[in-house]
């Protein structure tokens, strides 16, 4: 088990630079998600650390070993790709252990070792049977066996899910954390997809045109964005934003936003001065109705005009217009039927109200 480290890490292609000085240190046996929009450099930074492209600037470590002239095979990582790139002709038993075999290592302790990764993955049933014989997340798993039976330092997972429907992800995504759970080595996984990011992430890094935006958990970046492009790009819906001017008056802090007044709590926005504009994110579940609406303060309620709205199971999702003017993604407990055009009473959770400079579009805290 190992830590990694990227110390100013720039990745070039020709004159165009695509990795602009990252840092980031991955602890021991930590879950670190790379998450952002197609383009954004994440598979770049994972194949750097892989040891498959070559760094343009700076360096990488594992463990307390530079590994930036160390060729892939000699960085004890393991990779899980996309594409699970299995032999066909090979069984599962075969495909798992075929990295050892070619390490030259005896068969009993390749048999042992592809034994103790099927017990895990719950694969023995299957270990005769050829690649085409399995289903998308059998395959997907034998994938995963035969990165396991290596004992790296590192695992690394370049979108390994994102081939799969959607309720074998979530099955995926349930063995994975199980899998990092039981044998608690250093992943670095690579995703576009949010929800995977959160549920997986002991930290998730959000990259952007090959910055890193930000590092945390995922319940801070959720609900503590750094700025405007983390708000909209973590959370579906993604976070409501909408102009506002900063008031204070007697004392006390609010936000302007059209005719209606929203107050500032827990002390936030202190270097603020008062006329100052601001942009206005709210959590589309910090949105209230029904019961809950009568547990927030009286202050913290109006009403809105339904536009449209969807029950999806247990919760709904719920487009509606504040003030004539105003539009909010509301995202609430219970099925709730509203019509088009109807107005109902809603709420806001306003202690956790985010604020954003509007040039800059960093979070004012």
């Amino acid at each position: 088990m190992a830590n990694v480290q990227l110390k100013k890490v720039v990745k070039k292609y020709g004159d165009v630079e695509v990795v602009h000085g990252i840092d980031l240190n991955i602890e021991d046996n930590e879950f670190i998600v790379l998450v952002g929009p197609s383009g954004c450099g994440k598979s770049t930074v994972l194949r750097m650390v892989a040891g498959l492209e070559a760094i343009s600037g700076g360096e990488v470590f594992i463990g307390d070993r530079m590994v930036n002239q160390v060729s892939p095979k000699d960085r004890n990582v393991a990779m899980v790709f996309q594409n699970y790139a299995l032999y066909p002709h090979m069984s599962v038993r075969d495909n798992m252990g075929f990295s050892l075999k070619m390490r030259g290592q005896t068969k009993d302790e390749i048999a042992s070792k592809v034994n103790d990764a099927a017990t895990i993955l719950e694969l023995e049933p299957y270990l005769d049977r050829k690649p085409s014989e399995l289903s998308g997340g059998q395959r997907q798993r034998v994938a995963m066996g035969r990165a396991m039976v290596r004992n790296p330092d590192v695992f690394l997972f370049d979108e390994p899910l994102s081939n799969l429907d959607a309720q074998l992800r979530t099955q995926m995504r349930m063995e994975l954390r199980k899998m990092h759970l039981r044998l608690a080595t250093t992943t670095i996984y690579v995703t576009h997809d949010q929800i995977e990011a959160m549920t997986l992430a002991d930290r998730i890094v959000i990259l952007k045109d090959g910055y890193i935006q930000q590092v945390g958990t995922p319940i801070d970046v959720f609900e503590r964005p750094d700025n405007v492009f983390v708000a909209q790009f973590i959370g579906n819906p993604p976070m409501n934003i909408l102009e506002g001017t900063f008031k204070v008056a007697d004392g006390k802090r609010s936000v302007q936003v059209g005719p209606s007044s929203f107050p500032v709590v827990d002390g936030r926005a202190e270097s603020l001065a008062d006329g100052a504009s601001v942009l206005v994110g709210l959590r589309p579940d910090a949105i209230k109705m029904g019961e809950h609406v009568e547990k927030l303060p009286k202050d913290w309620l109006c009403q809105g005009e339904v536009v449209v709205s969807e029950i999806l199971g247990g919760h709904s999702h719920l487009e509606i217009v504040v003030d004539g003017q105003n539009e909010l993604l509301a995202e609430v407990e219970g099925r709730i039927v509203a019509h088009p055009g109807e107005v109902v009473p809603i709420g806001f959770e306003f202690d956790r109200m985010v604020l954003f400079d509007p040039e800059s579009t960093n979070a004012v805290y």
